[in-house]
C-alpha cells in the first residue's frame, strides 16, 4: 500500500492545518501538491511567472517542508510557479532555499526541468514527431520561433527519475496534474487503474468532496484501487462526489489520456466505506503504442489598453450592443484616419457586462439588468499605439449618443484617467504531442545538496 498526502488543489490556495497535521499522523509514503496550471489564461506561461502570491506562497511551503519532515517523507510540487518553465522553477528552488535556511534543515532537491527550445521543437516539427490534438491552431516551424516560452507536461516516467534520486523535494516544471500522485503507486507496483484513477481524483485536494475548500485527503493506493479520505472536519468523500470529479476539466468522463496511454474509468465501482471514505476499484490503464507527452506554448500578442465605463440610462442599457457596434465603427475609423495606422495593426472590442460579456451572442437571458459596463479593450502591435487608440477611444465611451438626433449622454468612469494600460498580452498557440524515443529526451534532471 501506498498513502499519498494531497494537502490542497494548488499551493498558494491555502490548506487546513488541522487537517494536514491528521494526514502527517497518518505517516503518508509521499506529500505531493500541484502548483498551478493554465487556468488564468496565457499570460503566466508567456512571462514564465507564477500568479500565486511570494510570500503566500512561502508561508505555506514552509508548512509543506516542516509537514514533511515530520512525516519523513518525500515532498512533490508539480507545474511549479503555476506555469512550470525554467524561471519558474528556478523562483521555486529560491523559495525553498530560503525556507531551508531559515528552518536549519539540510535537504536534499531534485529539480525536473520542463521548458523546451524553440529551435529544436521546429526541427521535430519538420521531422514529423509534432502533432495536433483536436482543435488545435494551425502551426509550423516558425511558430515556435515566435512564443515565449514553451514547455512539455512531464508524466509519471520523469517524476519516476525524480523521486529515484532520493530527493527529500522534488520541485518539477509542467506536469500533468495527476502524474505527480501517481508516480510513487505505479513504483512500488499499486494497481495501474487505481493509481491513475485516484491521481485524477485527487489532483485538486477535496474538491471530490463535500467540503471542495477544506484541501487535505488521503489517498491509500493498493494492489486492486484505491480509497479516498479527506481529513478536515465535516468533509466527506461520497460516491457521488468521487466518480463526478471524472468530469472536471475533461471533455470524457469515462477516458483520462496522459504520457504512454489513457485511463478508462469505464467498469470503474464506487462504495462508501463509511460515512468518510469512498473505495473505488475497476479502473483500467491502457497503454498506447508511442509515447508522447503534451506541448504547451504562447507567444505576445500585442499590447492593450482597457477603458471601462458605466451606463445606468435605461434606454442607453436597452440598446448598448447598438451603441457599442456604432462606437467602434466611429472610432475605428478615427484611428485609422488620424493615426494612419492599418487596421491589422490594431483591433477594438467593447464588451458589454451584464449582458453578453460572457456568451456573446450565444447569451440566452434577455433582463434588462439596471445597469451595465461597458468595457473598451483595444489591442495593438505596439505600447504607444494602444496608449493613443485607448485615448481617442475615451470620449466615446463617456459621452457618444446612441442617435445624431439624441442629447449627448453623459456616462460615468470608474477612474481617473480611465485609461488602463495592461501592457504585452499572451496568446497559446500550441495545443499539440511531441512524440518520443525515451520519456526523458524533453526533460533534463538535476539535483542540489541544501544547508
Amino acid at each position: 500500500m501506498v498513502k499519498v498526502l494531497v494537502p490542497s488543489g494548488a499551493l498558494g490556495l491555502n490548506y487546513d492545518k488541522q487537517a494536514l497535521a491528521r494526514g502527517i499522523a497518518a505517516r503518508p509514503d509521499i506529500i505531493a501538491i500541484d502548483g498551478g496550471s493554465t487556468d488564468s489564461g496565457p499570460s503566466y506561461l508567456g512571462r514564465g511567472v507564477s500568479k500565486y502570491a511570494r510570500s503566500s506562497t512561502k508561508i505555506e511551503w514552509a508548512g509543506l517542508m516542516e509537514a514533511r519532515a515530520q512525516a519523513s517523507c518525500p515532498l512533490l510540487i508539480g507545474t511549479a510557479g503555476t506555469c512550470g518553465t525554467d524561471s519558474a522553477v528556478d523562483w521555486m528552488l529560491d523559495i525553498t532555499r530560503e525556507i531551508a535556511a531559515e528552518q536549519g534543515r539540510p535537504v536534499k532537491i531534485a529539480v525536473l526541468r520542463s521548458s523546451q527550445d524553440a529551435k529544436e521543437m521546429a526541427e521535430a516539427f519538420d521531422q514529423g514527431r509534432i502533432s495536433p490534438l483536436p482543435n488545435a491552431p494551425e502551426i509550423d516551424a516558425g511558430t515556435f520561433a515566435s512564443c515565449t516560452n514553451i514547455v512539455a507536461l512531464a508524466g509519471v516516467e520523469q517524476i519516476t527519475a525524480a523521486l529515484a534520486t532520493g530527493a527529500d523535494i522534488v520541485i518539477a516544471g509542467r506536469t500533468t496534474d495527476t502524474a505527480i500522485i501517481a508516480a510513487l503507486p505505479l513504483r512500488e507496483g499499486c494497481h495501474a487503474g487505481g493509481a491513475w484513477h485516484g491521481a485524477k481524483i485527487g489532483e485538486c485536494g477535496a474538491l471530490c468532496a463535500t467540503n471542495p475548500q477544506s484541501g487535505v485527503i488521503l489517498i491509500d493506493f493498493d494492489a486492486e484501487g484505491f480509497t479516498v479520505t479527506p481529513l478536515a472536519d465535516g468533509a466527506q468523500a461520497t460516491p457521488h462526489t468521487v466518480s463526478a470529479h471524472m468530469l472536471y476539466e475533461n471533455s470524457d468522463p469515462f477516458i483520462l489520456h496522459e504520457p504512454g496511454g489513457h485511463l478508462d474509468v469505464t467498469q470503474a465501482r464506487y462504495a462508501a466505506l463509511d460515512a468518510r471514505s469512498v473505495r473505488v476499484t475497476g479502473s483500467e490503464w491502457v497503454p498506447s503504442d508511442r509515447y508522447t507527452v503534451k506541448l504547451e506554448g504562447a507567444r505576445g500578442a500585442g499590447f492593450q489598453t482597457v477603458v471601462m465605463a458605466l451606463i445606468r440610462d435605461p434606454h442607453y442599457v436597452a440598446h448598448a450592443e447598438e451603441w457599442a457596434d456604432d462606437i467602434i465603427q466611429k472610432c475605428s475609423a478615427k484611428v485609422r484616419d488620424r493615426l494612419g495606422a492599418d487596421p491589422d495593426d490594431f483591433t477594438i472590442e467593447i464588451r458589454i457586462i451584464g449582458k453578453t460579456a460572457s456568451f456573446g451572442t450565444l447569451e440566452t437571458n434577455h433582463d434588462l439588468p439596471p445597469e451595465v459596463g461597458a468595457i473598451g479593450i483595444v489591442t495593438a502591435k505596439t505600447e504607444a499605439l494602444s496608449q493613443e487608440v485607448g485615448k481617442l477611444l475615451n470620449p466615446y465611451l463617456l459621452h457618444h449618443p446612441l442617435t445624431v438626433e439624441e442629447e449627448v449622454p453623459t456616462f460615468a468612469f470608474l477612474f481617473s484617467p480611465p485609461e488602463m494600460y495592461r501592457g504585452q498580452t499572451y496568446e497559446f498557440v500550441l495545443n499539440h504531442v511531441l512524440q518520443l524515443d525515451d520519456p526523458m529526451d524533453a526533460f533534463s534532471l538535476e539535483v542540489h545538496e541544501v544547508g
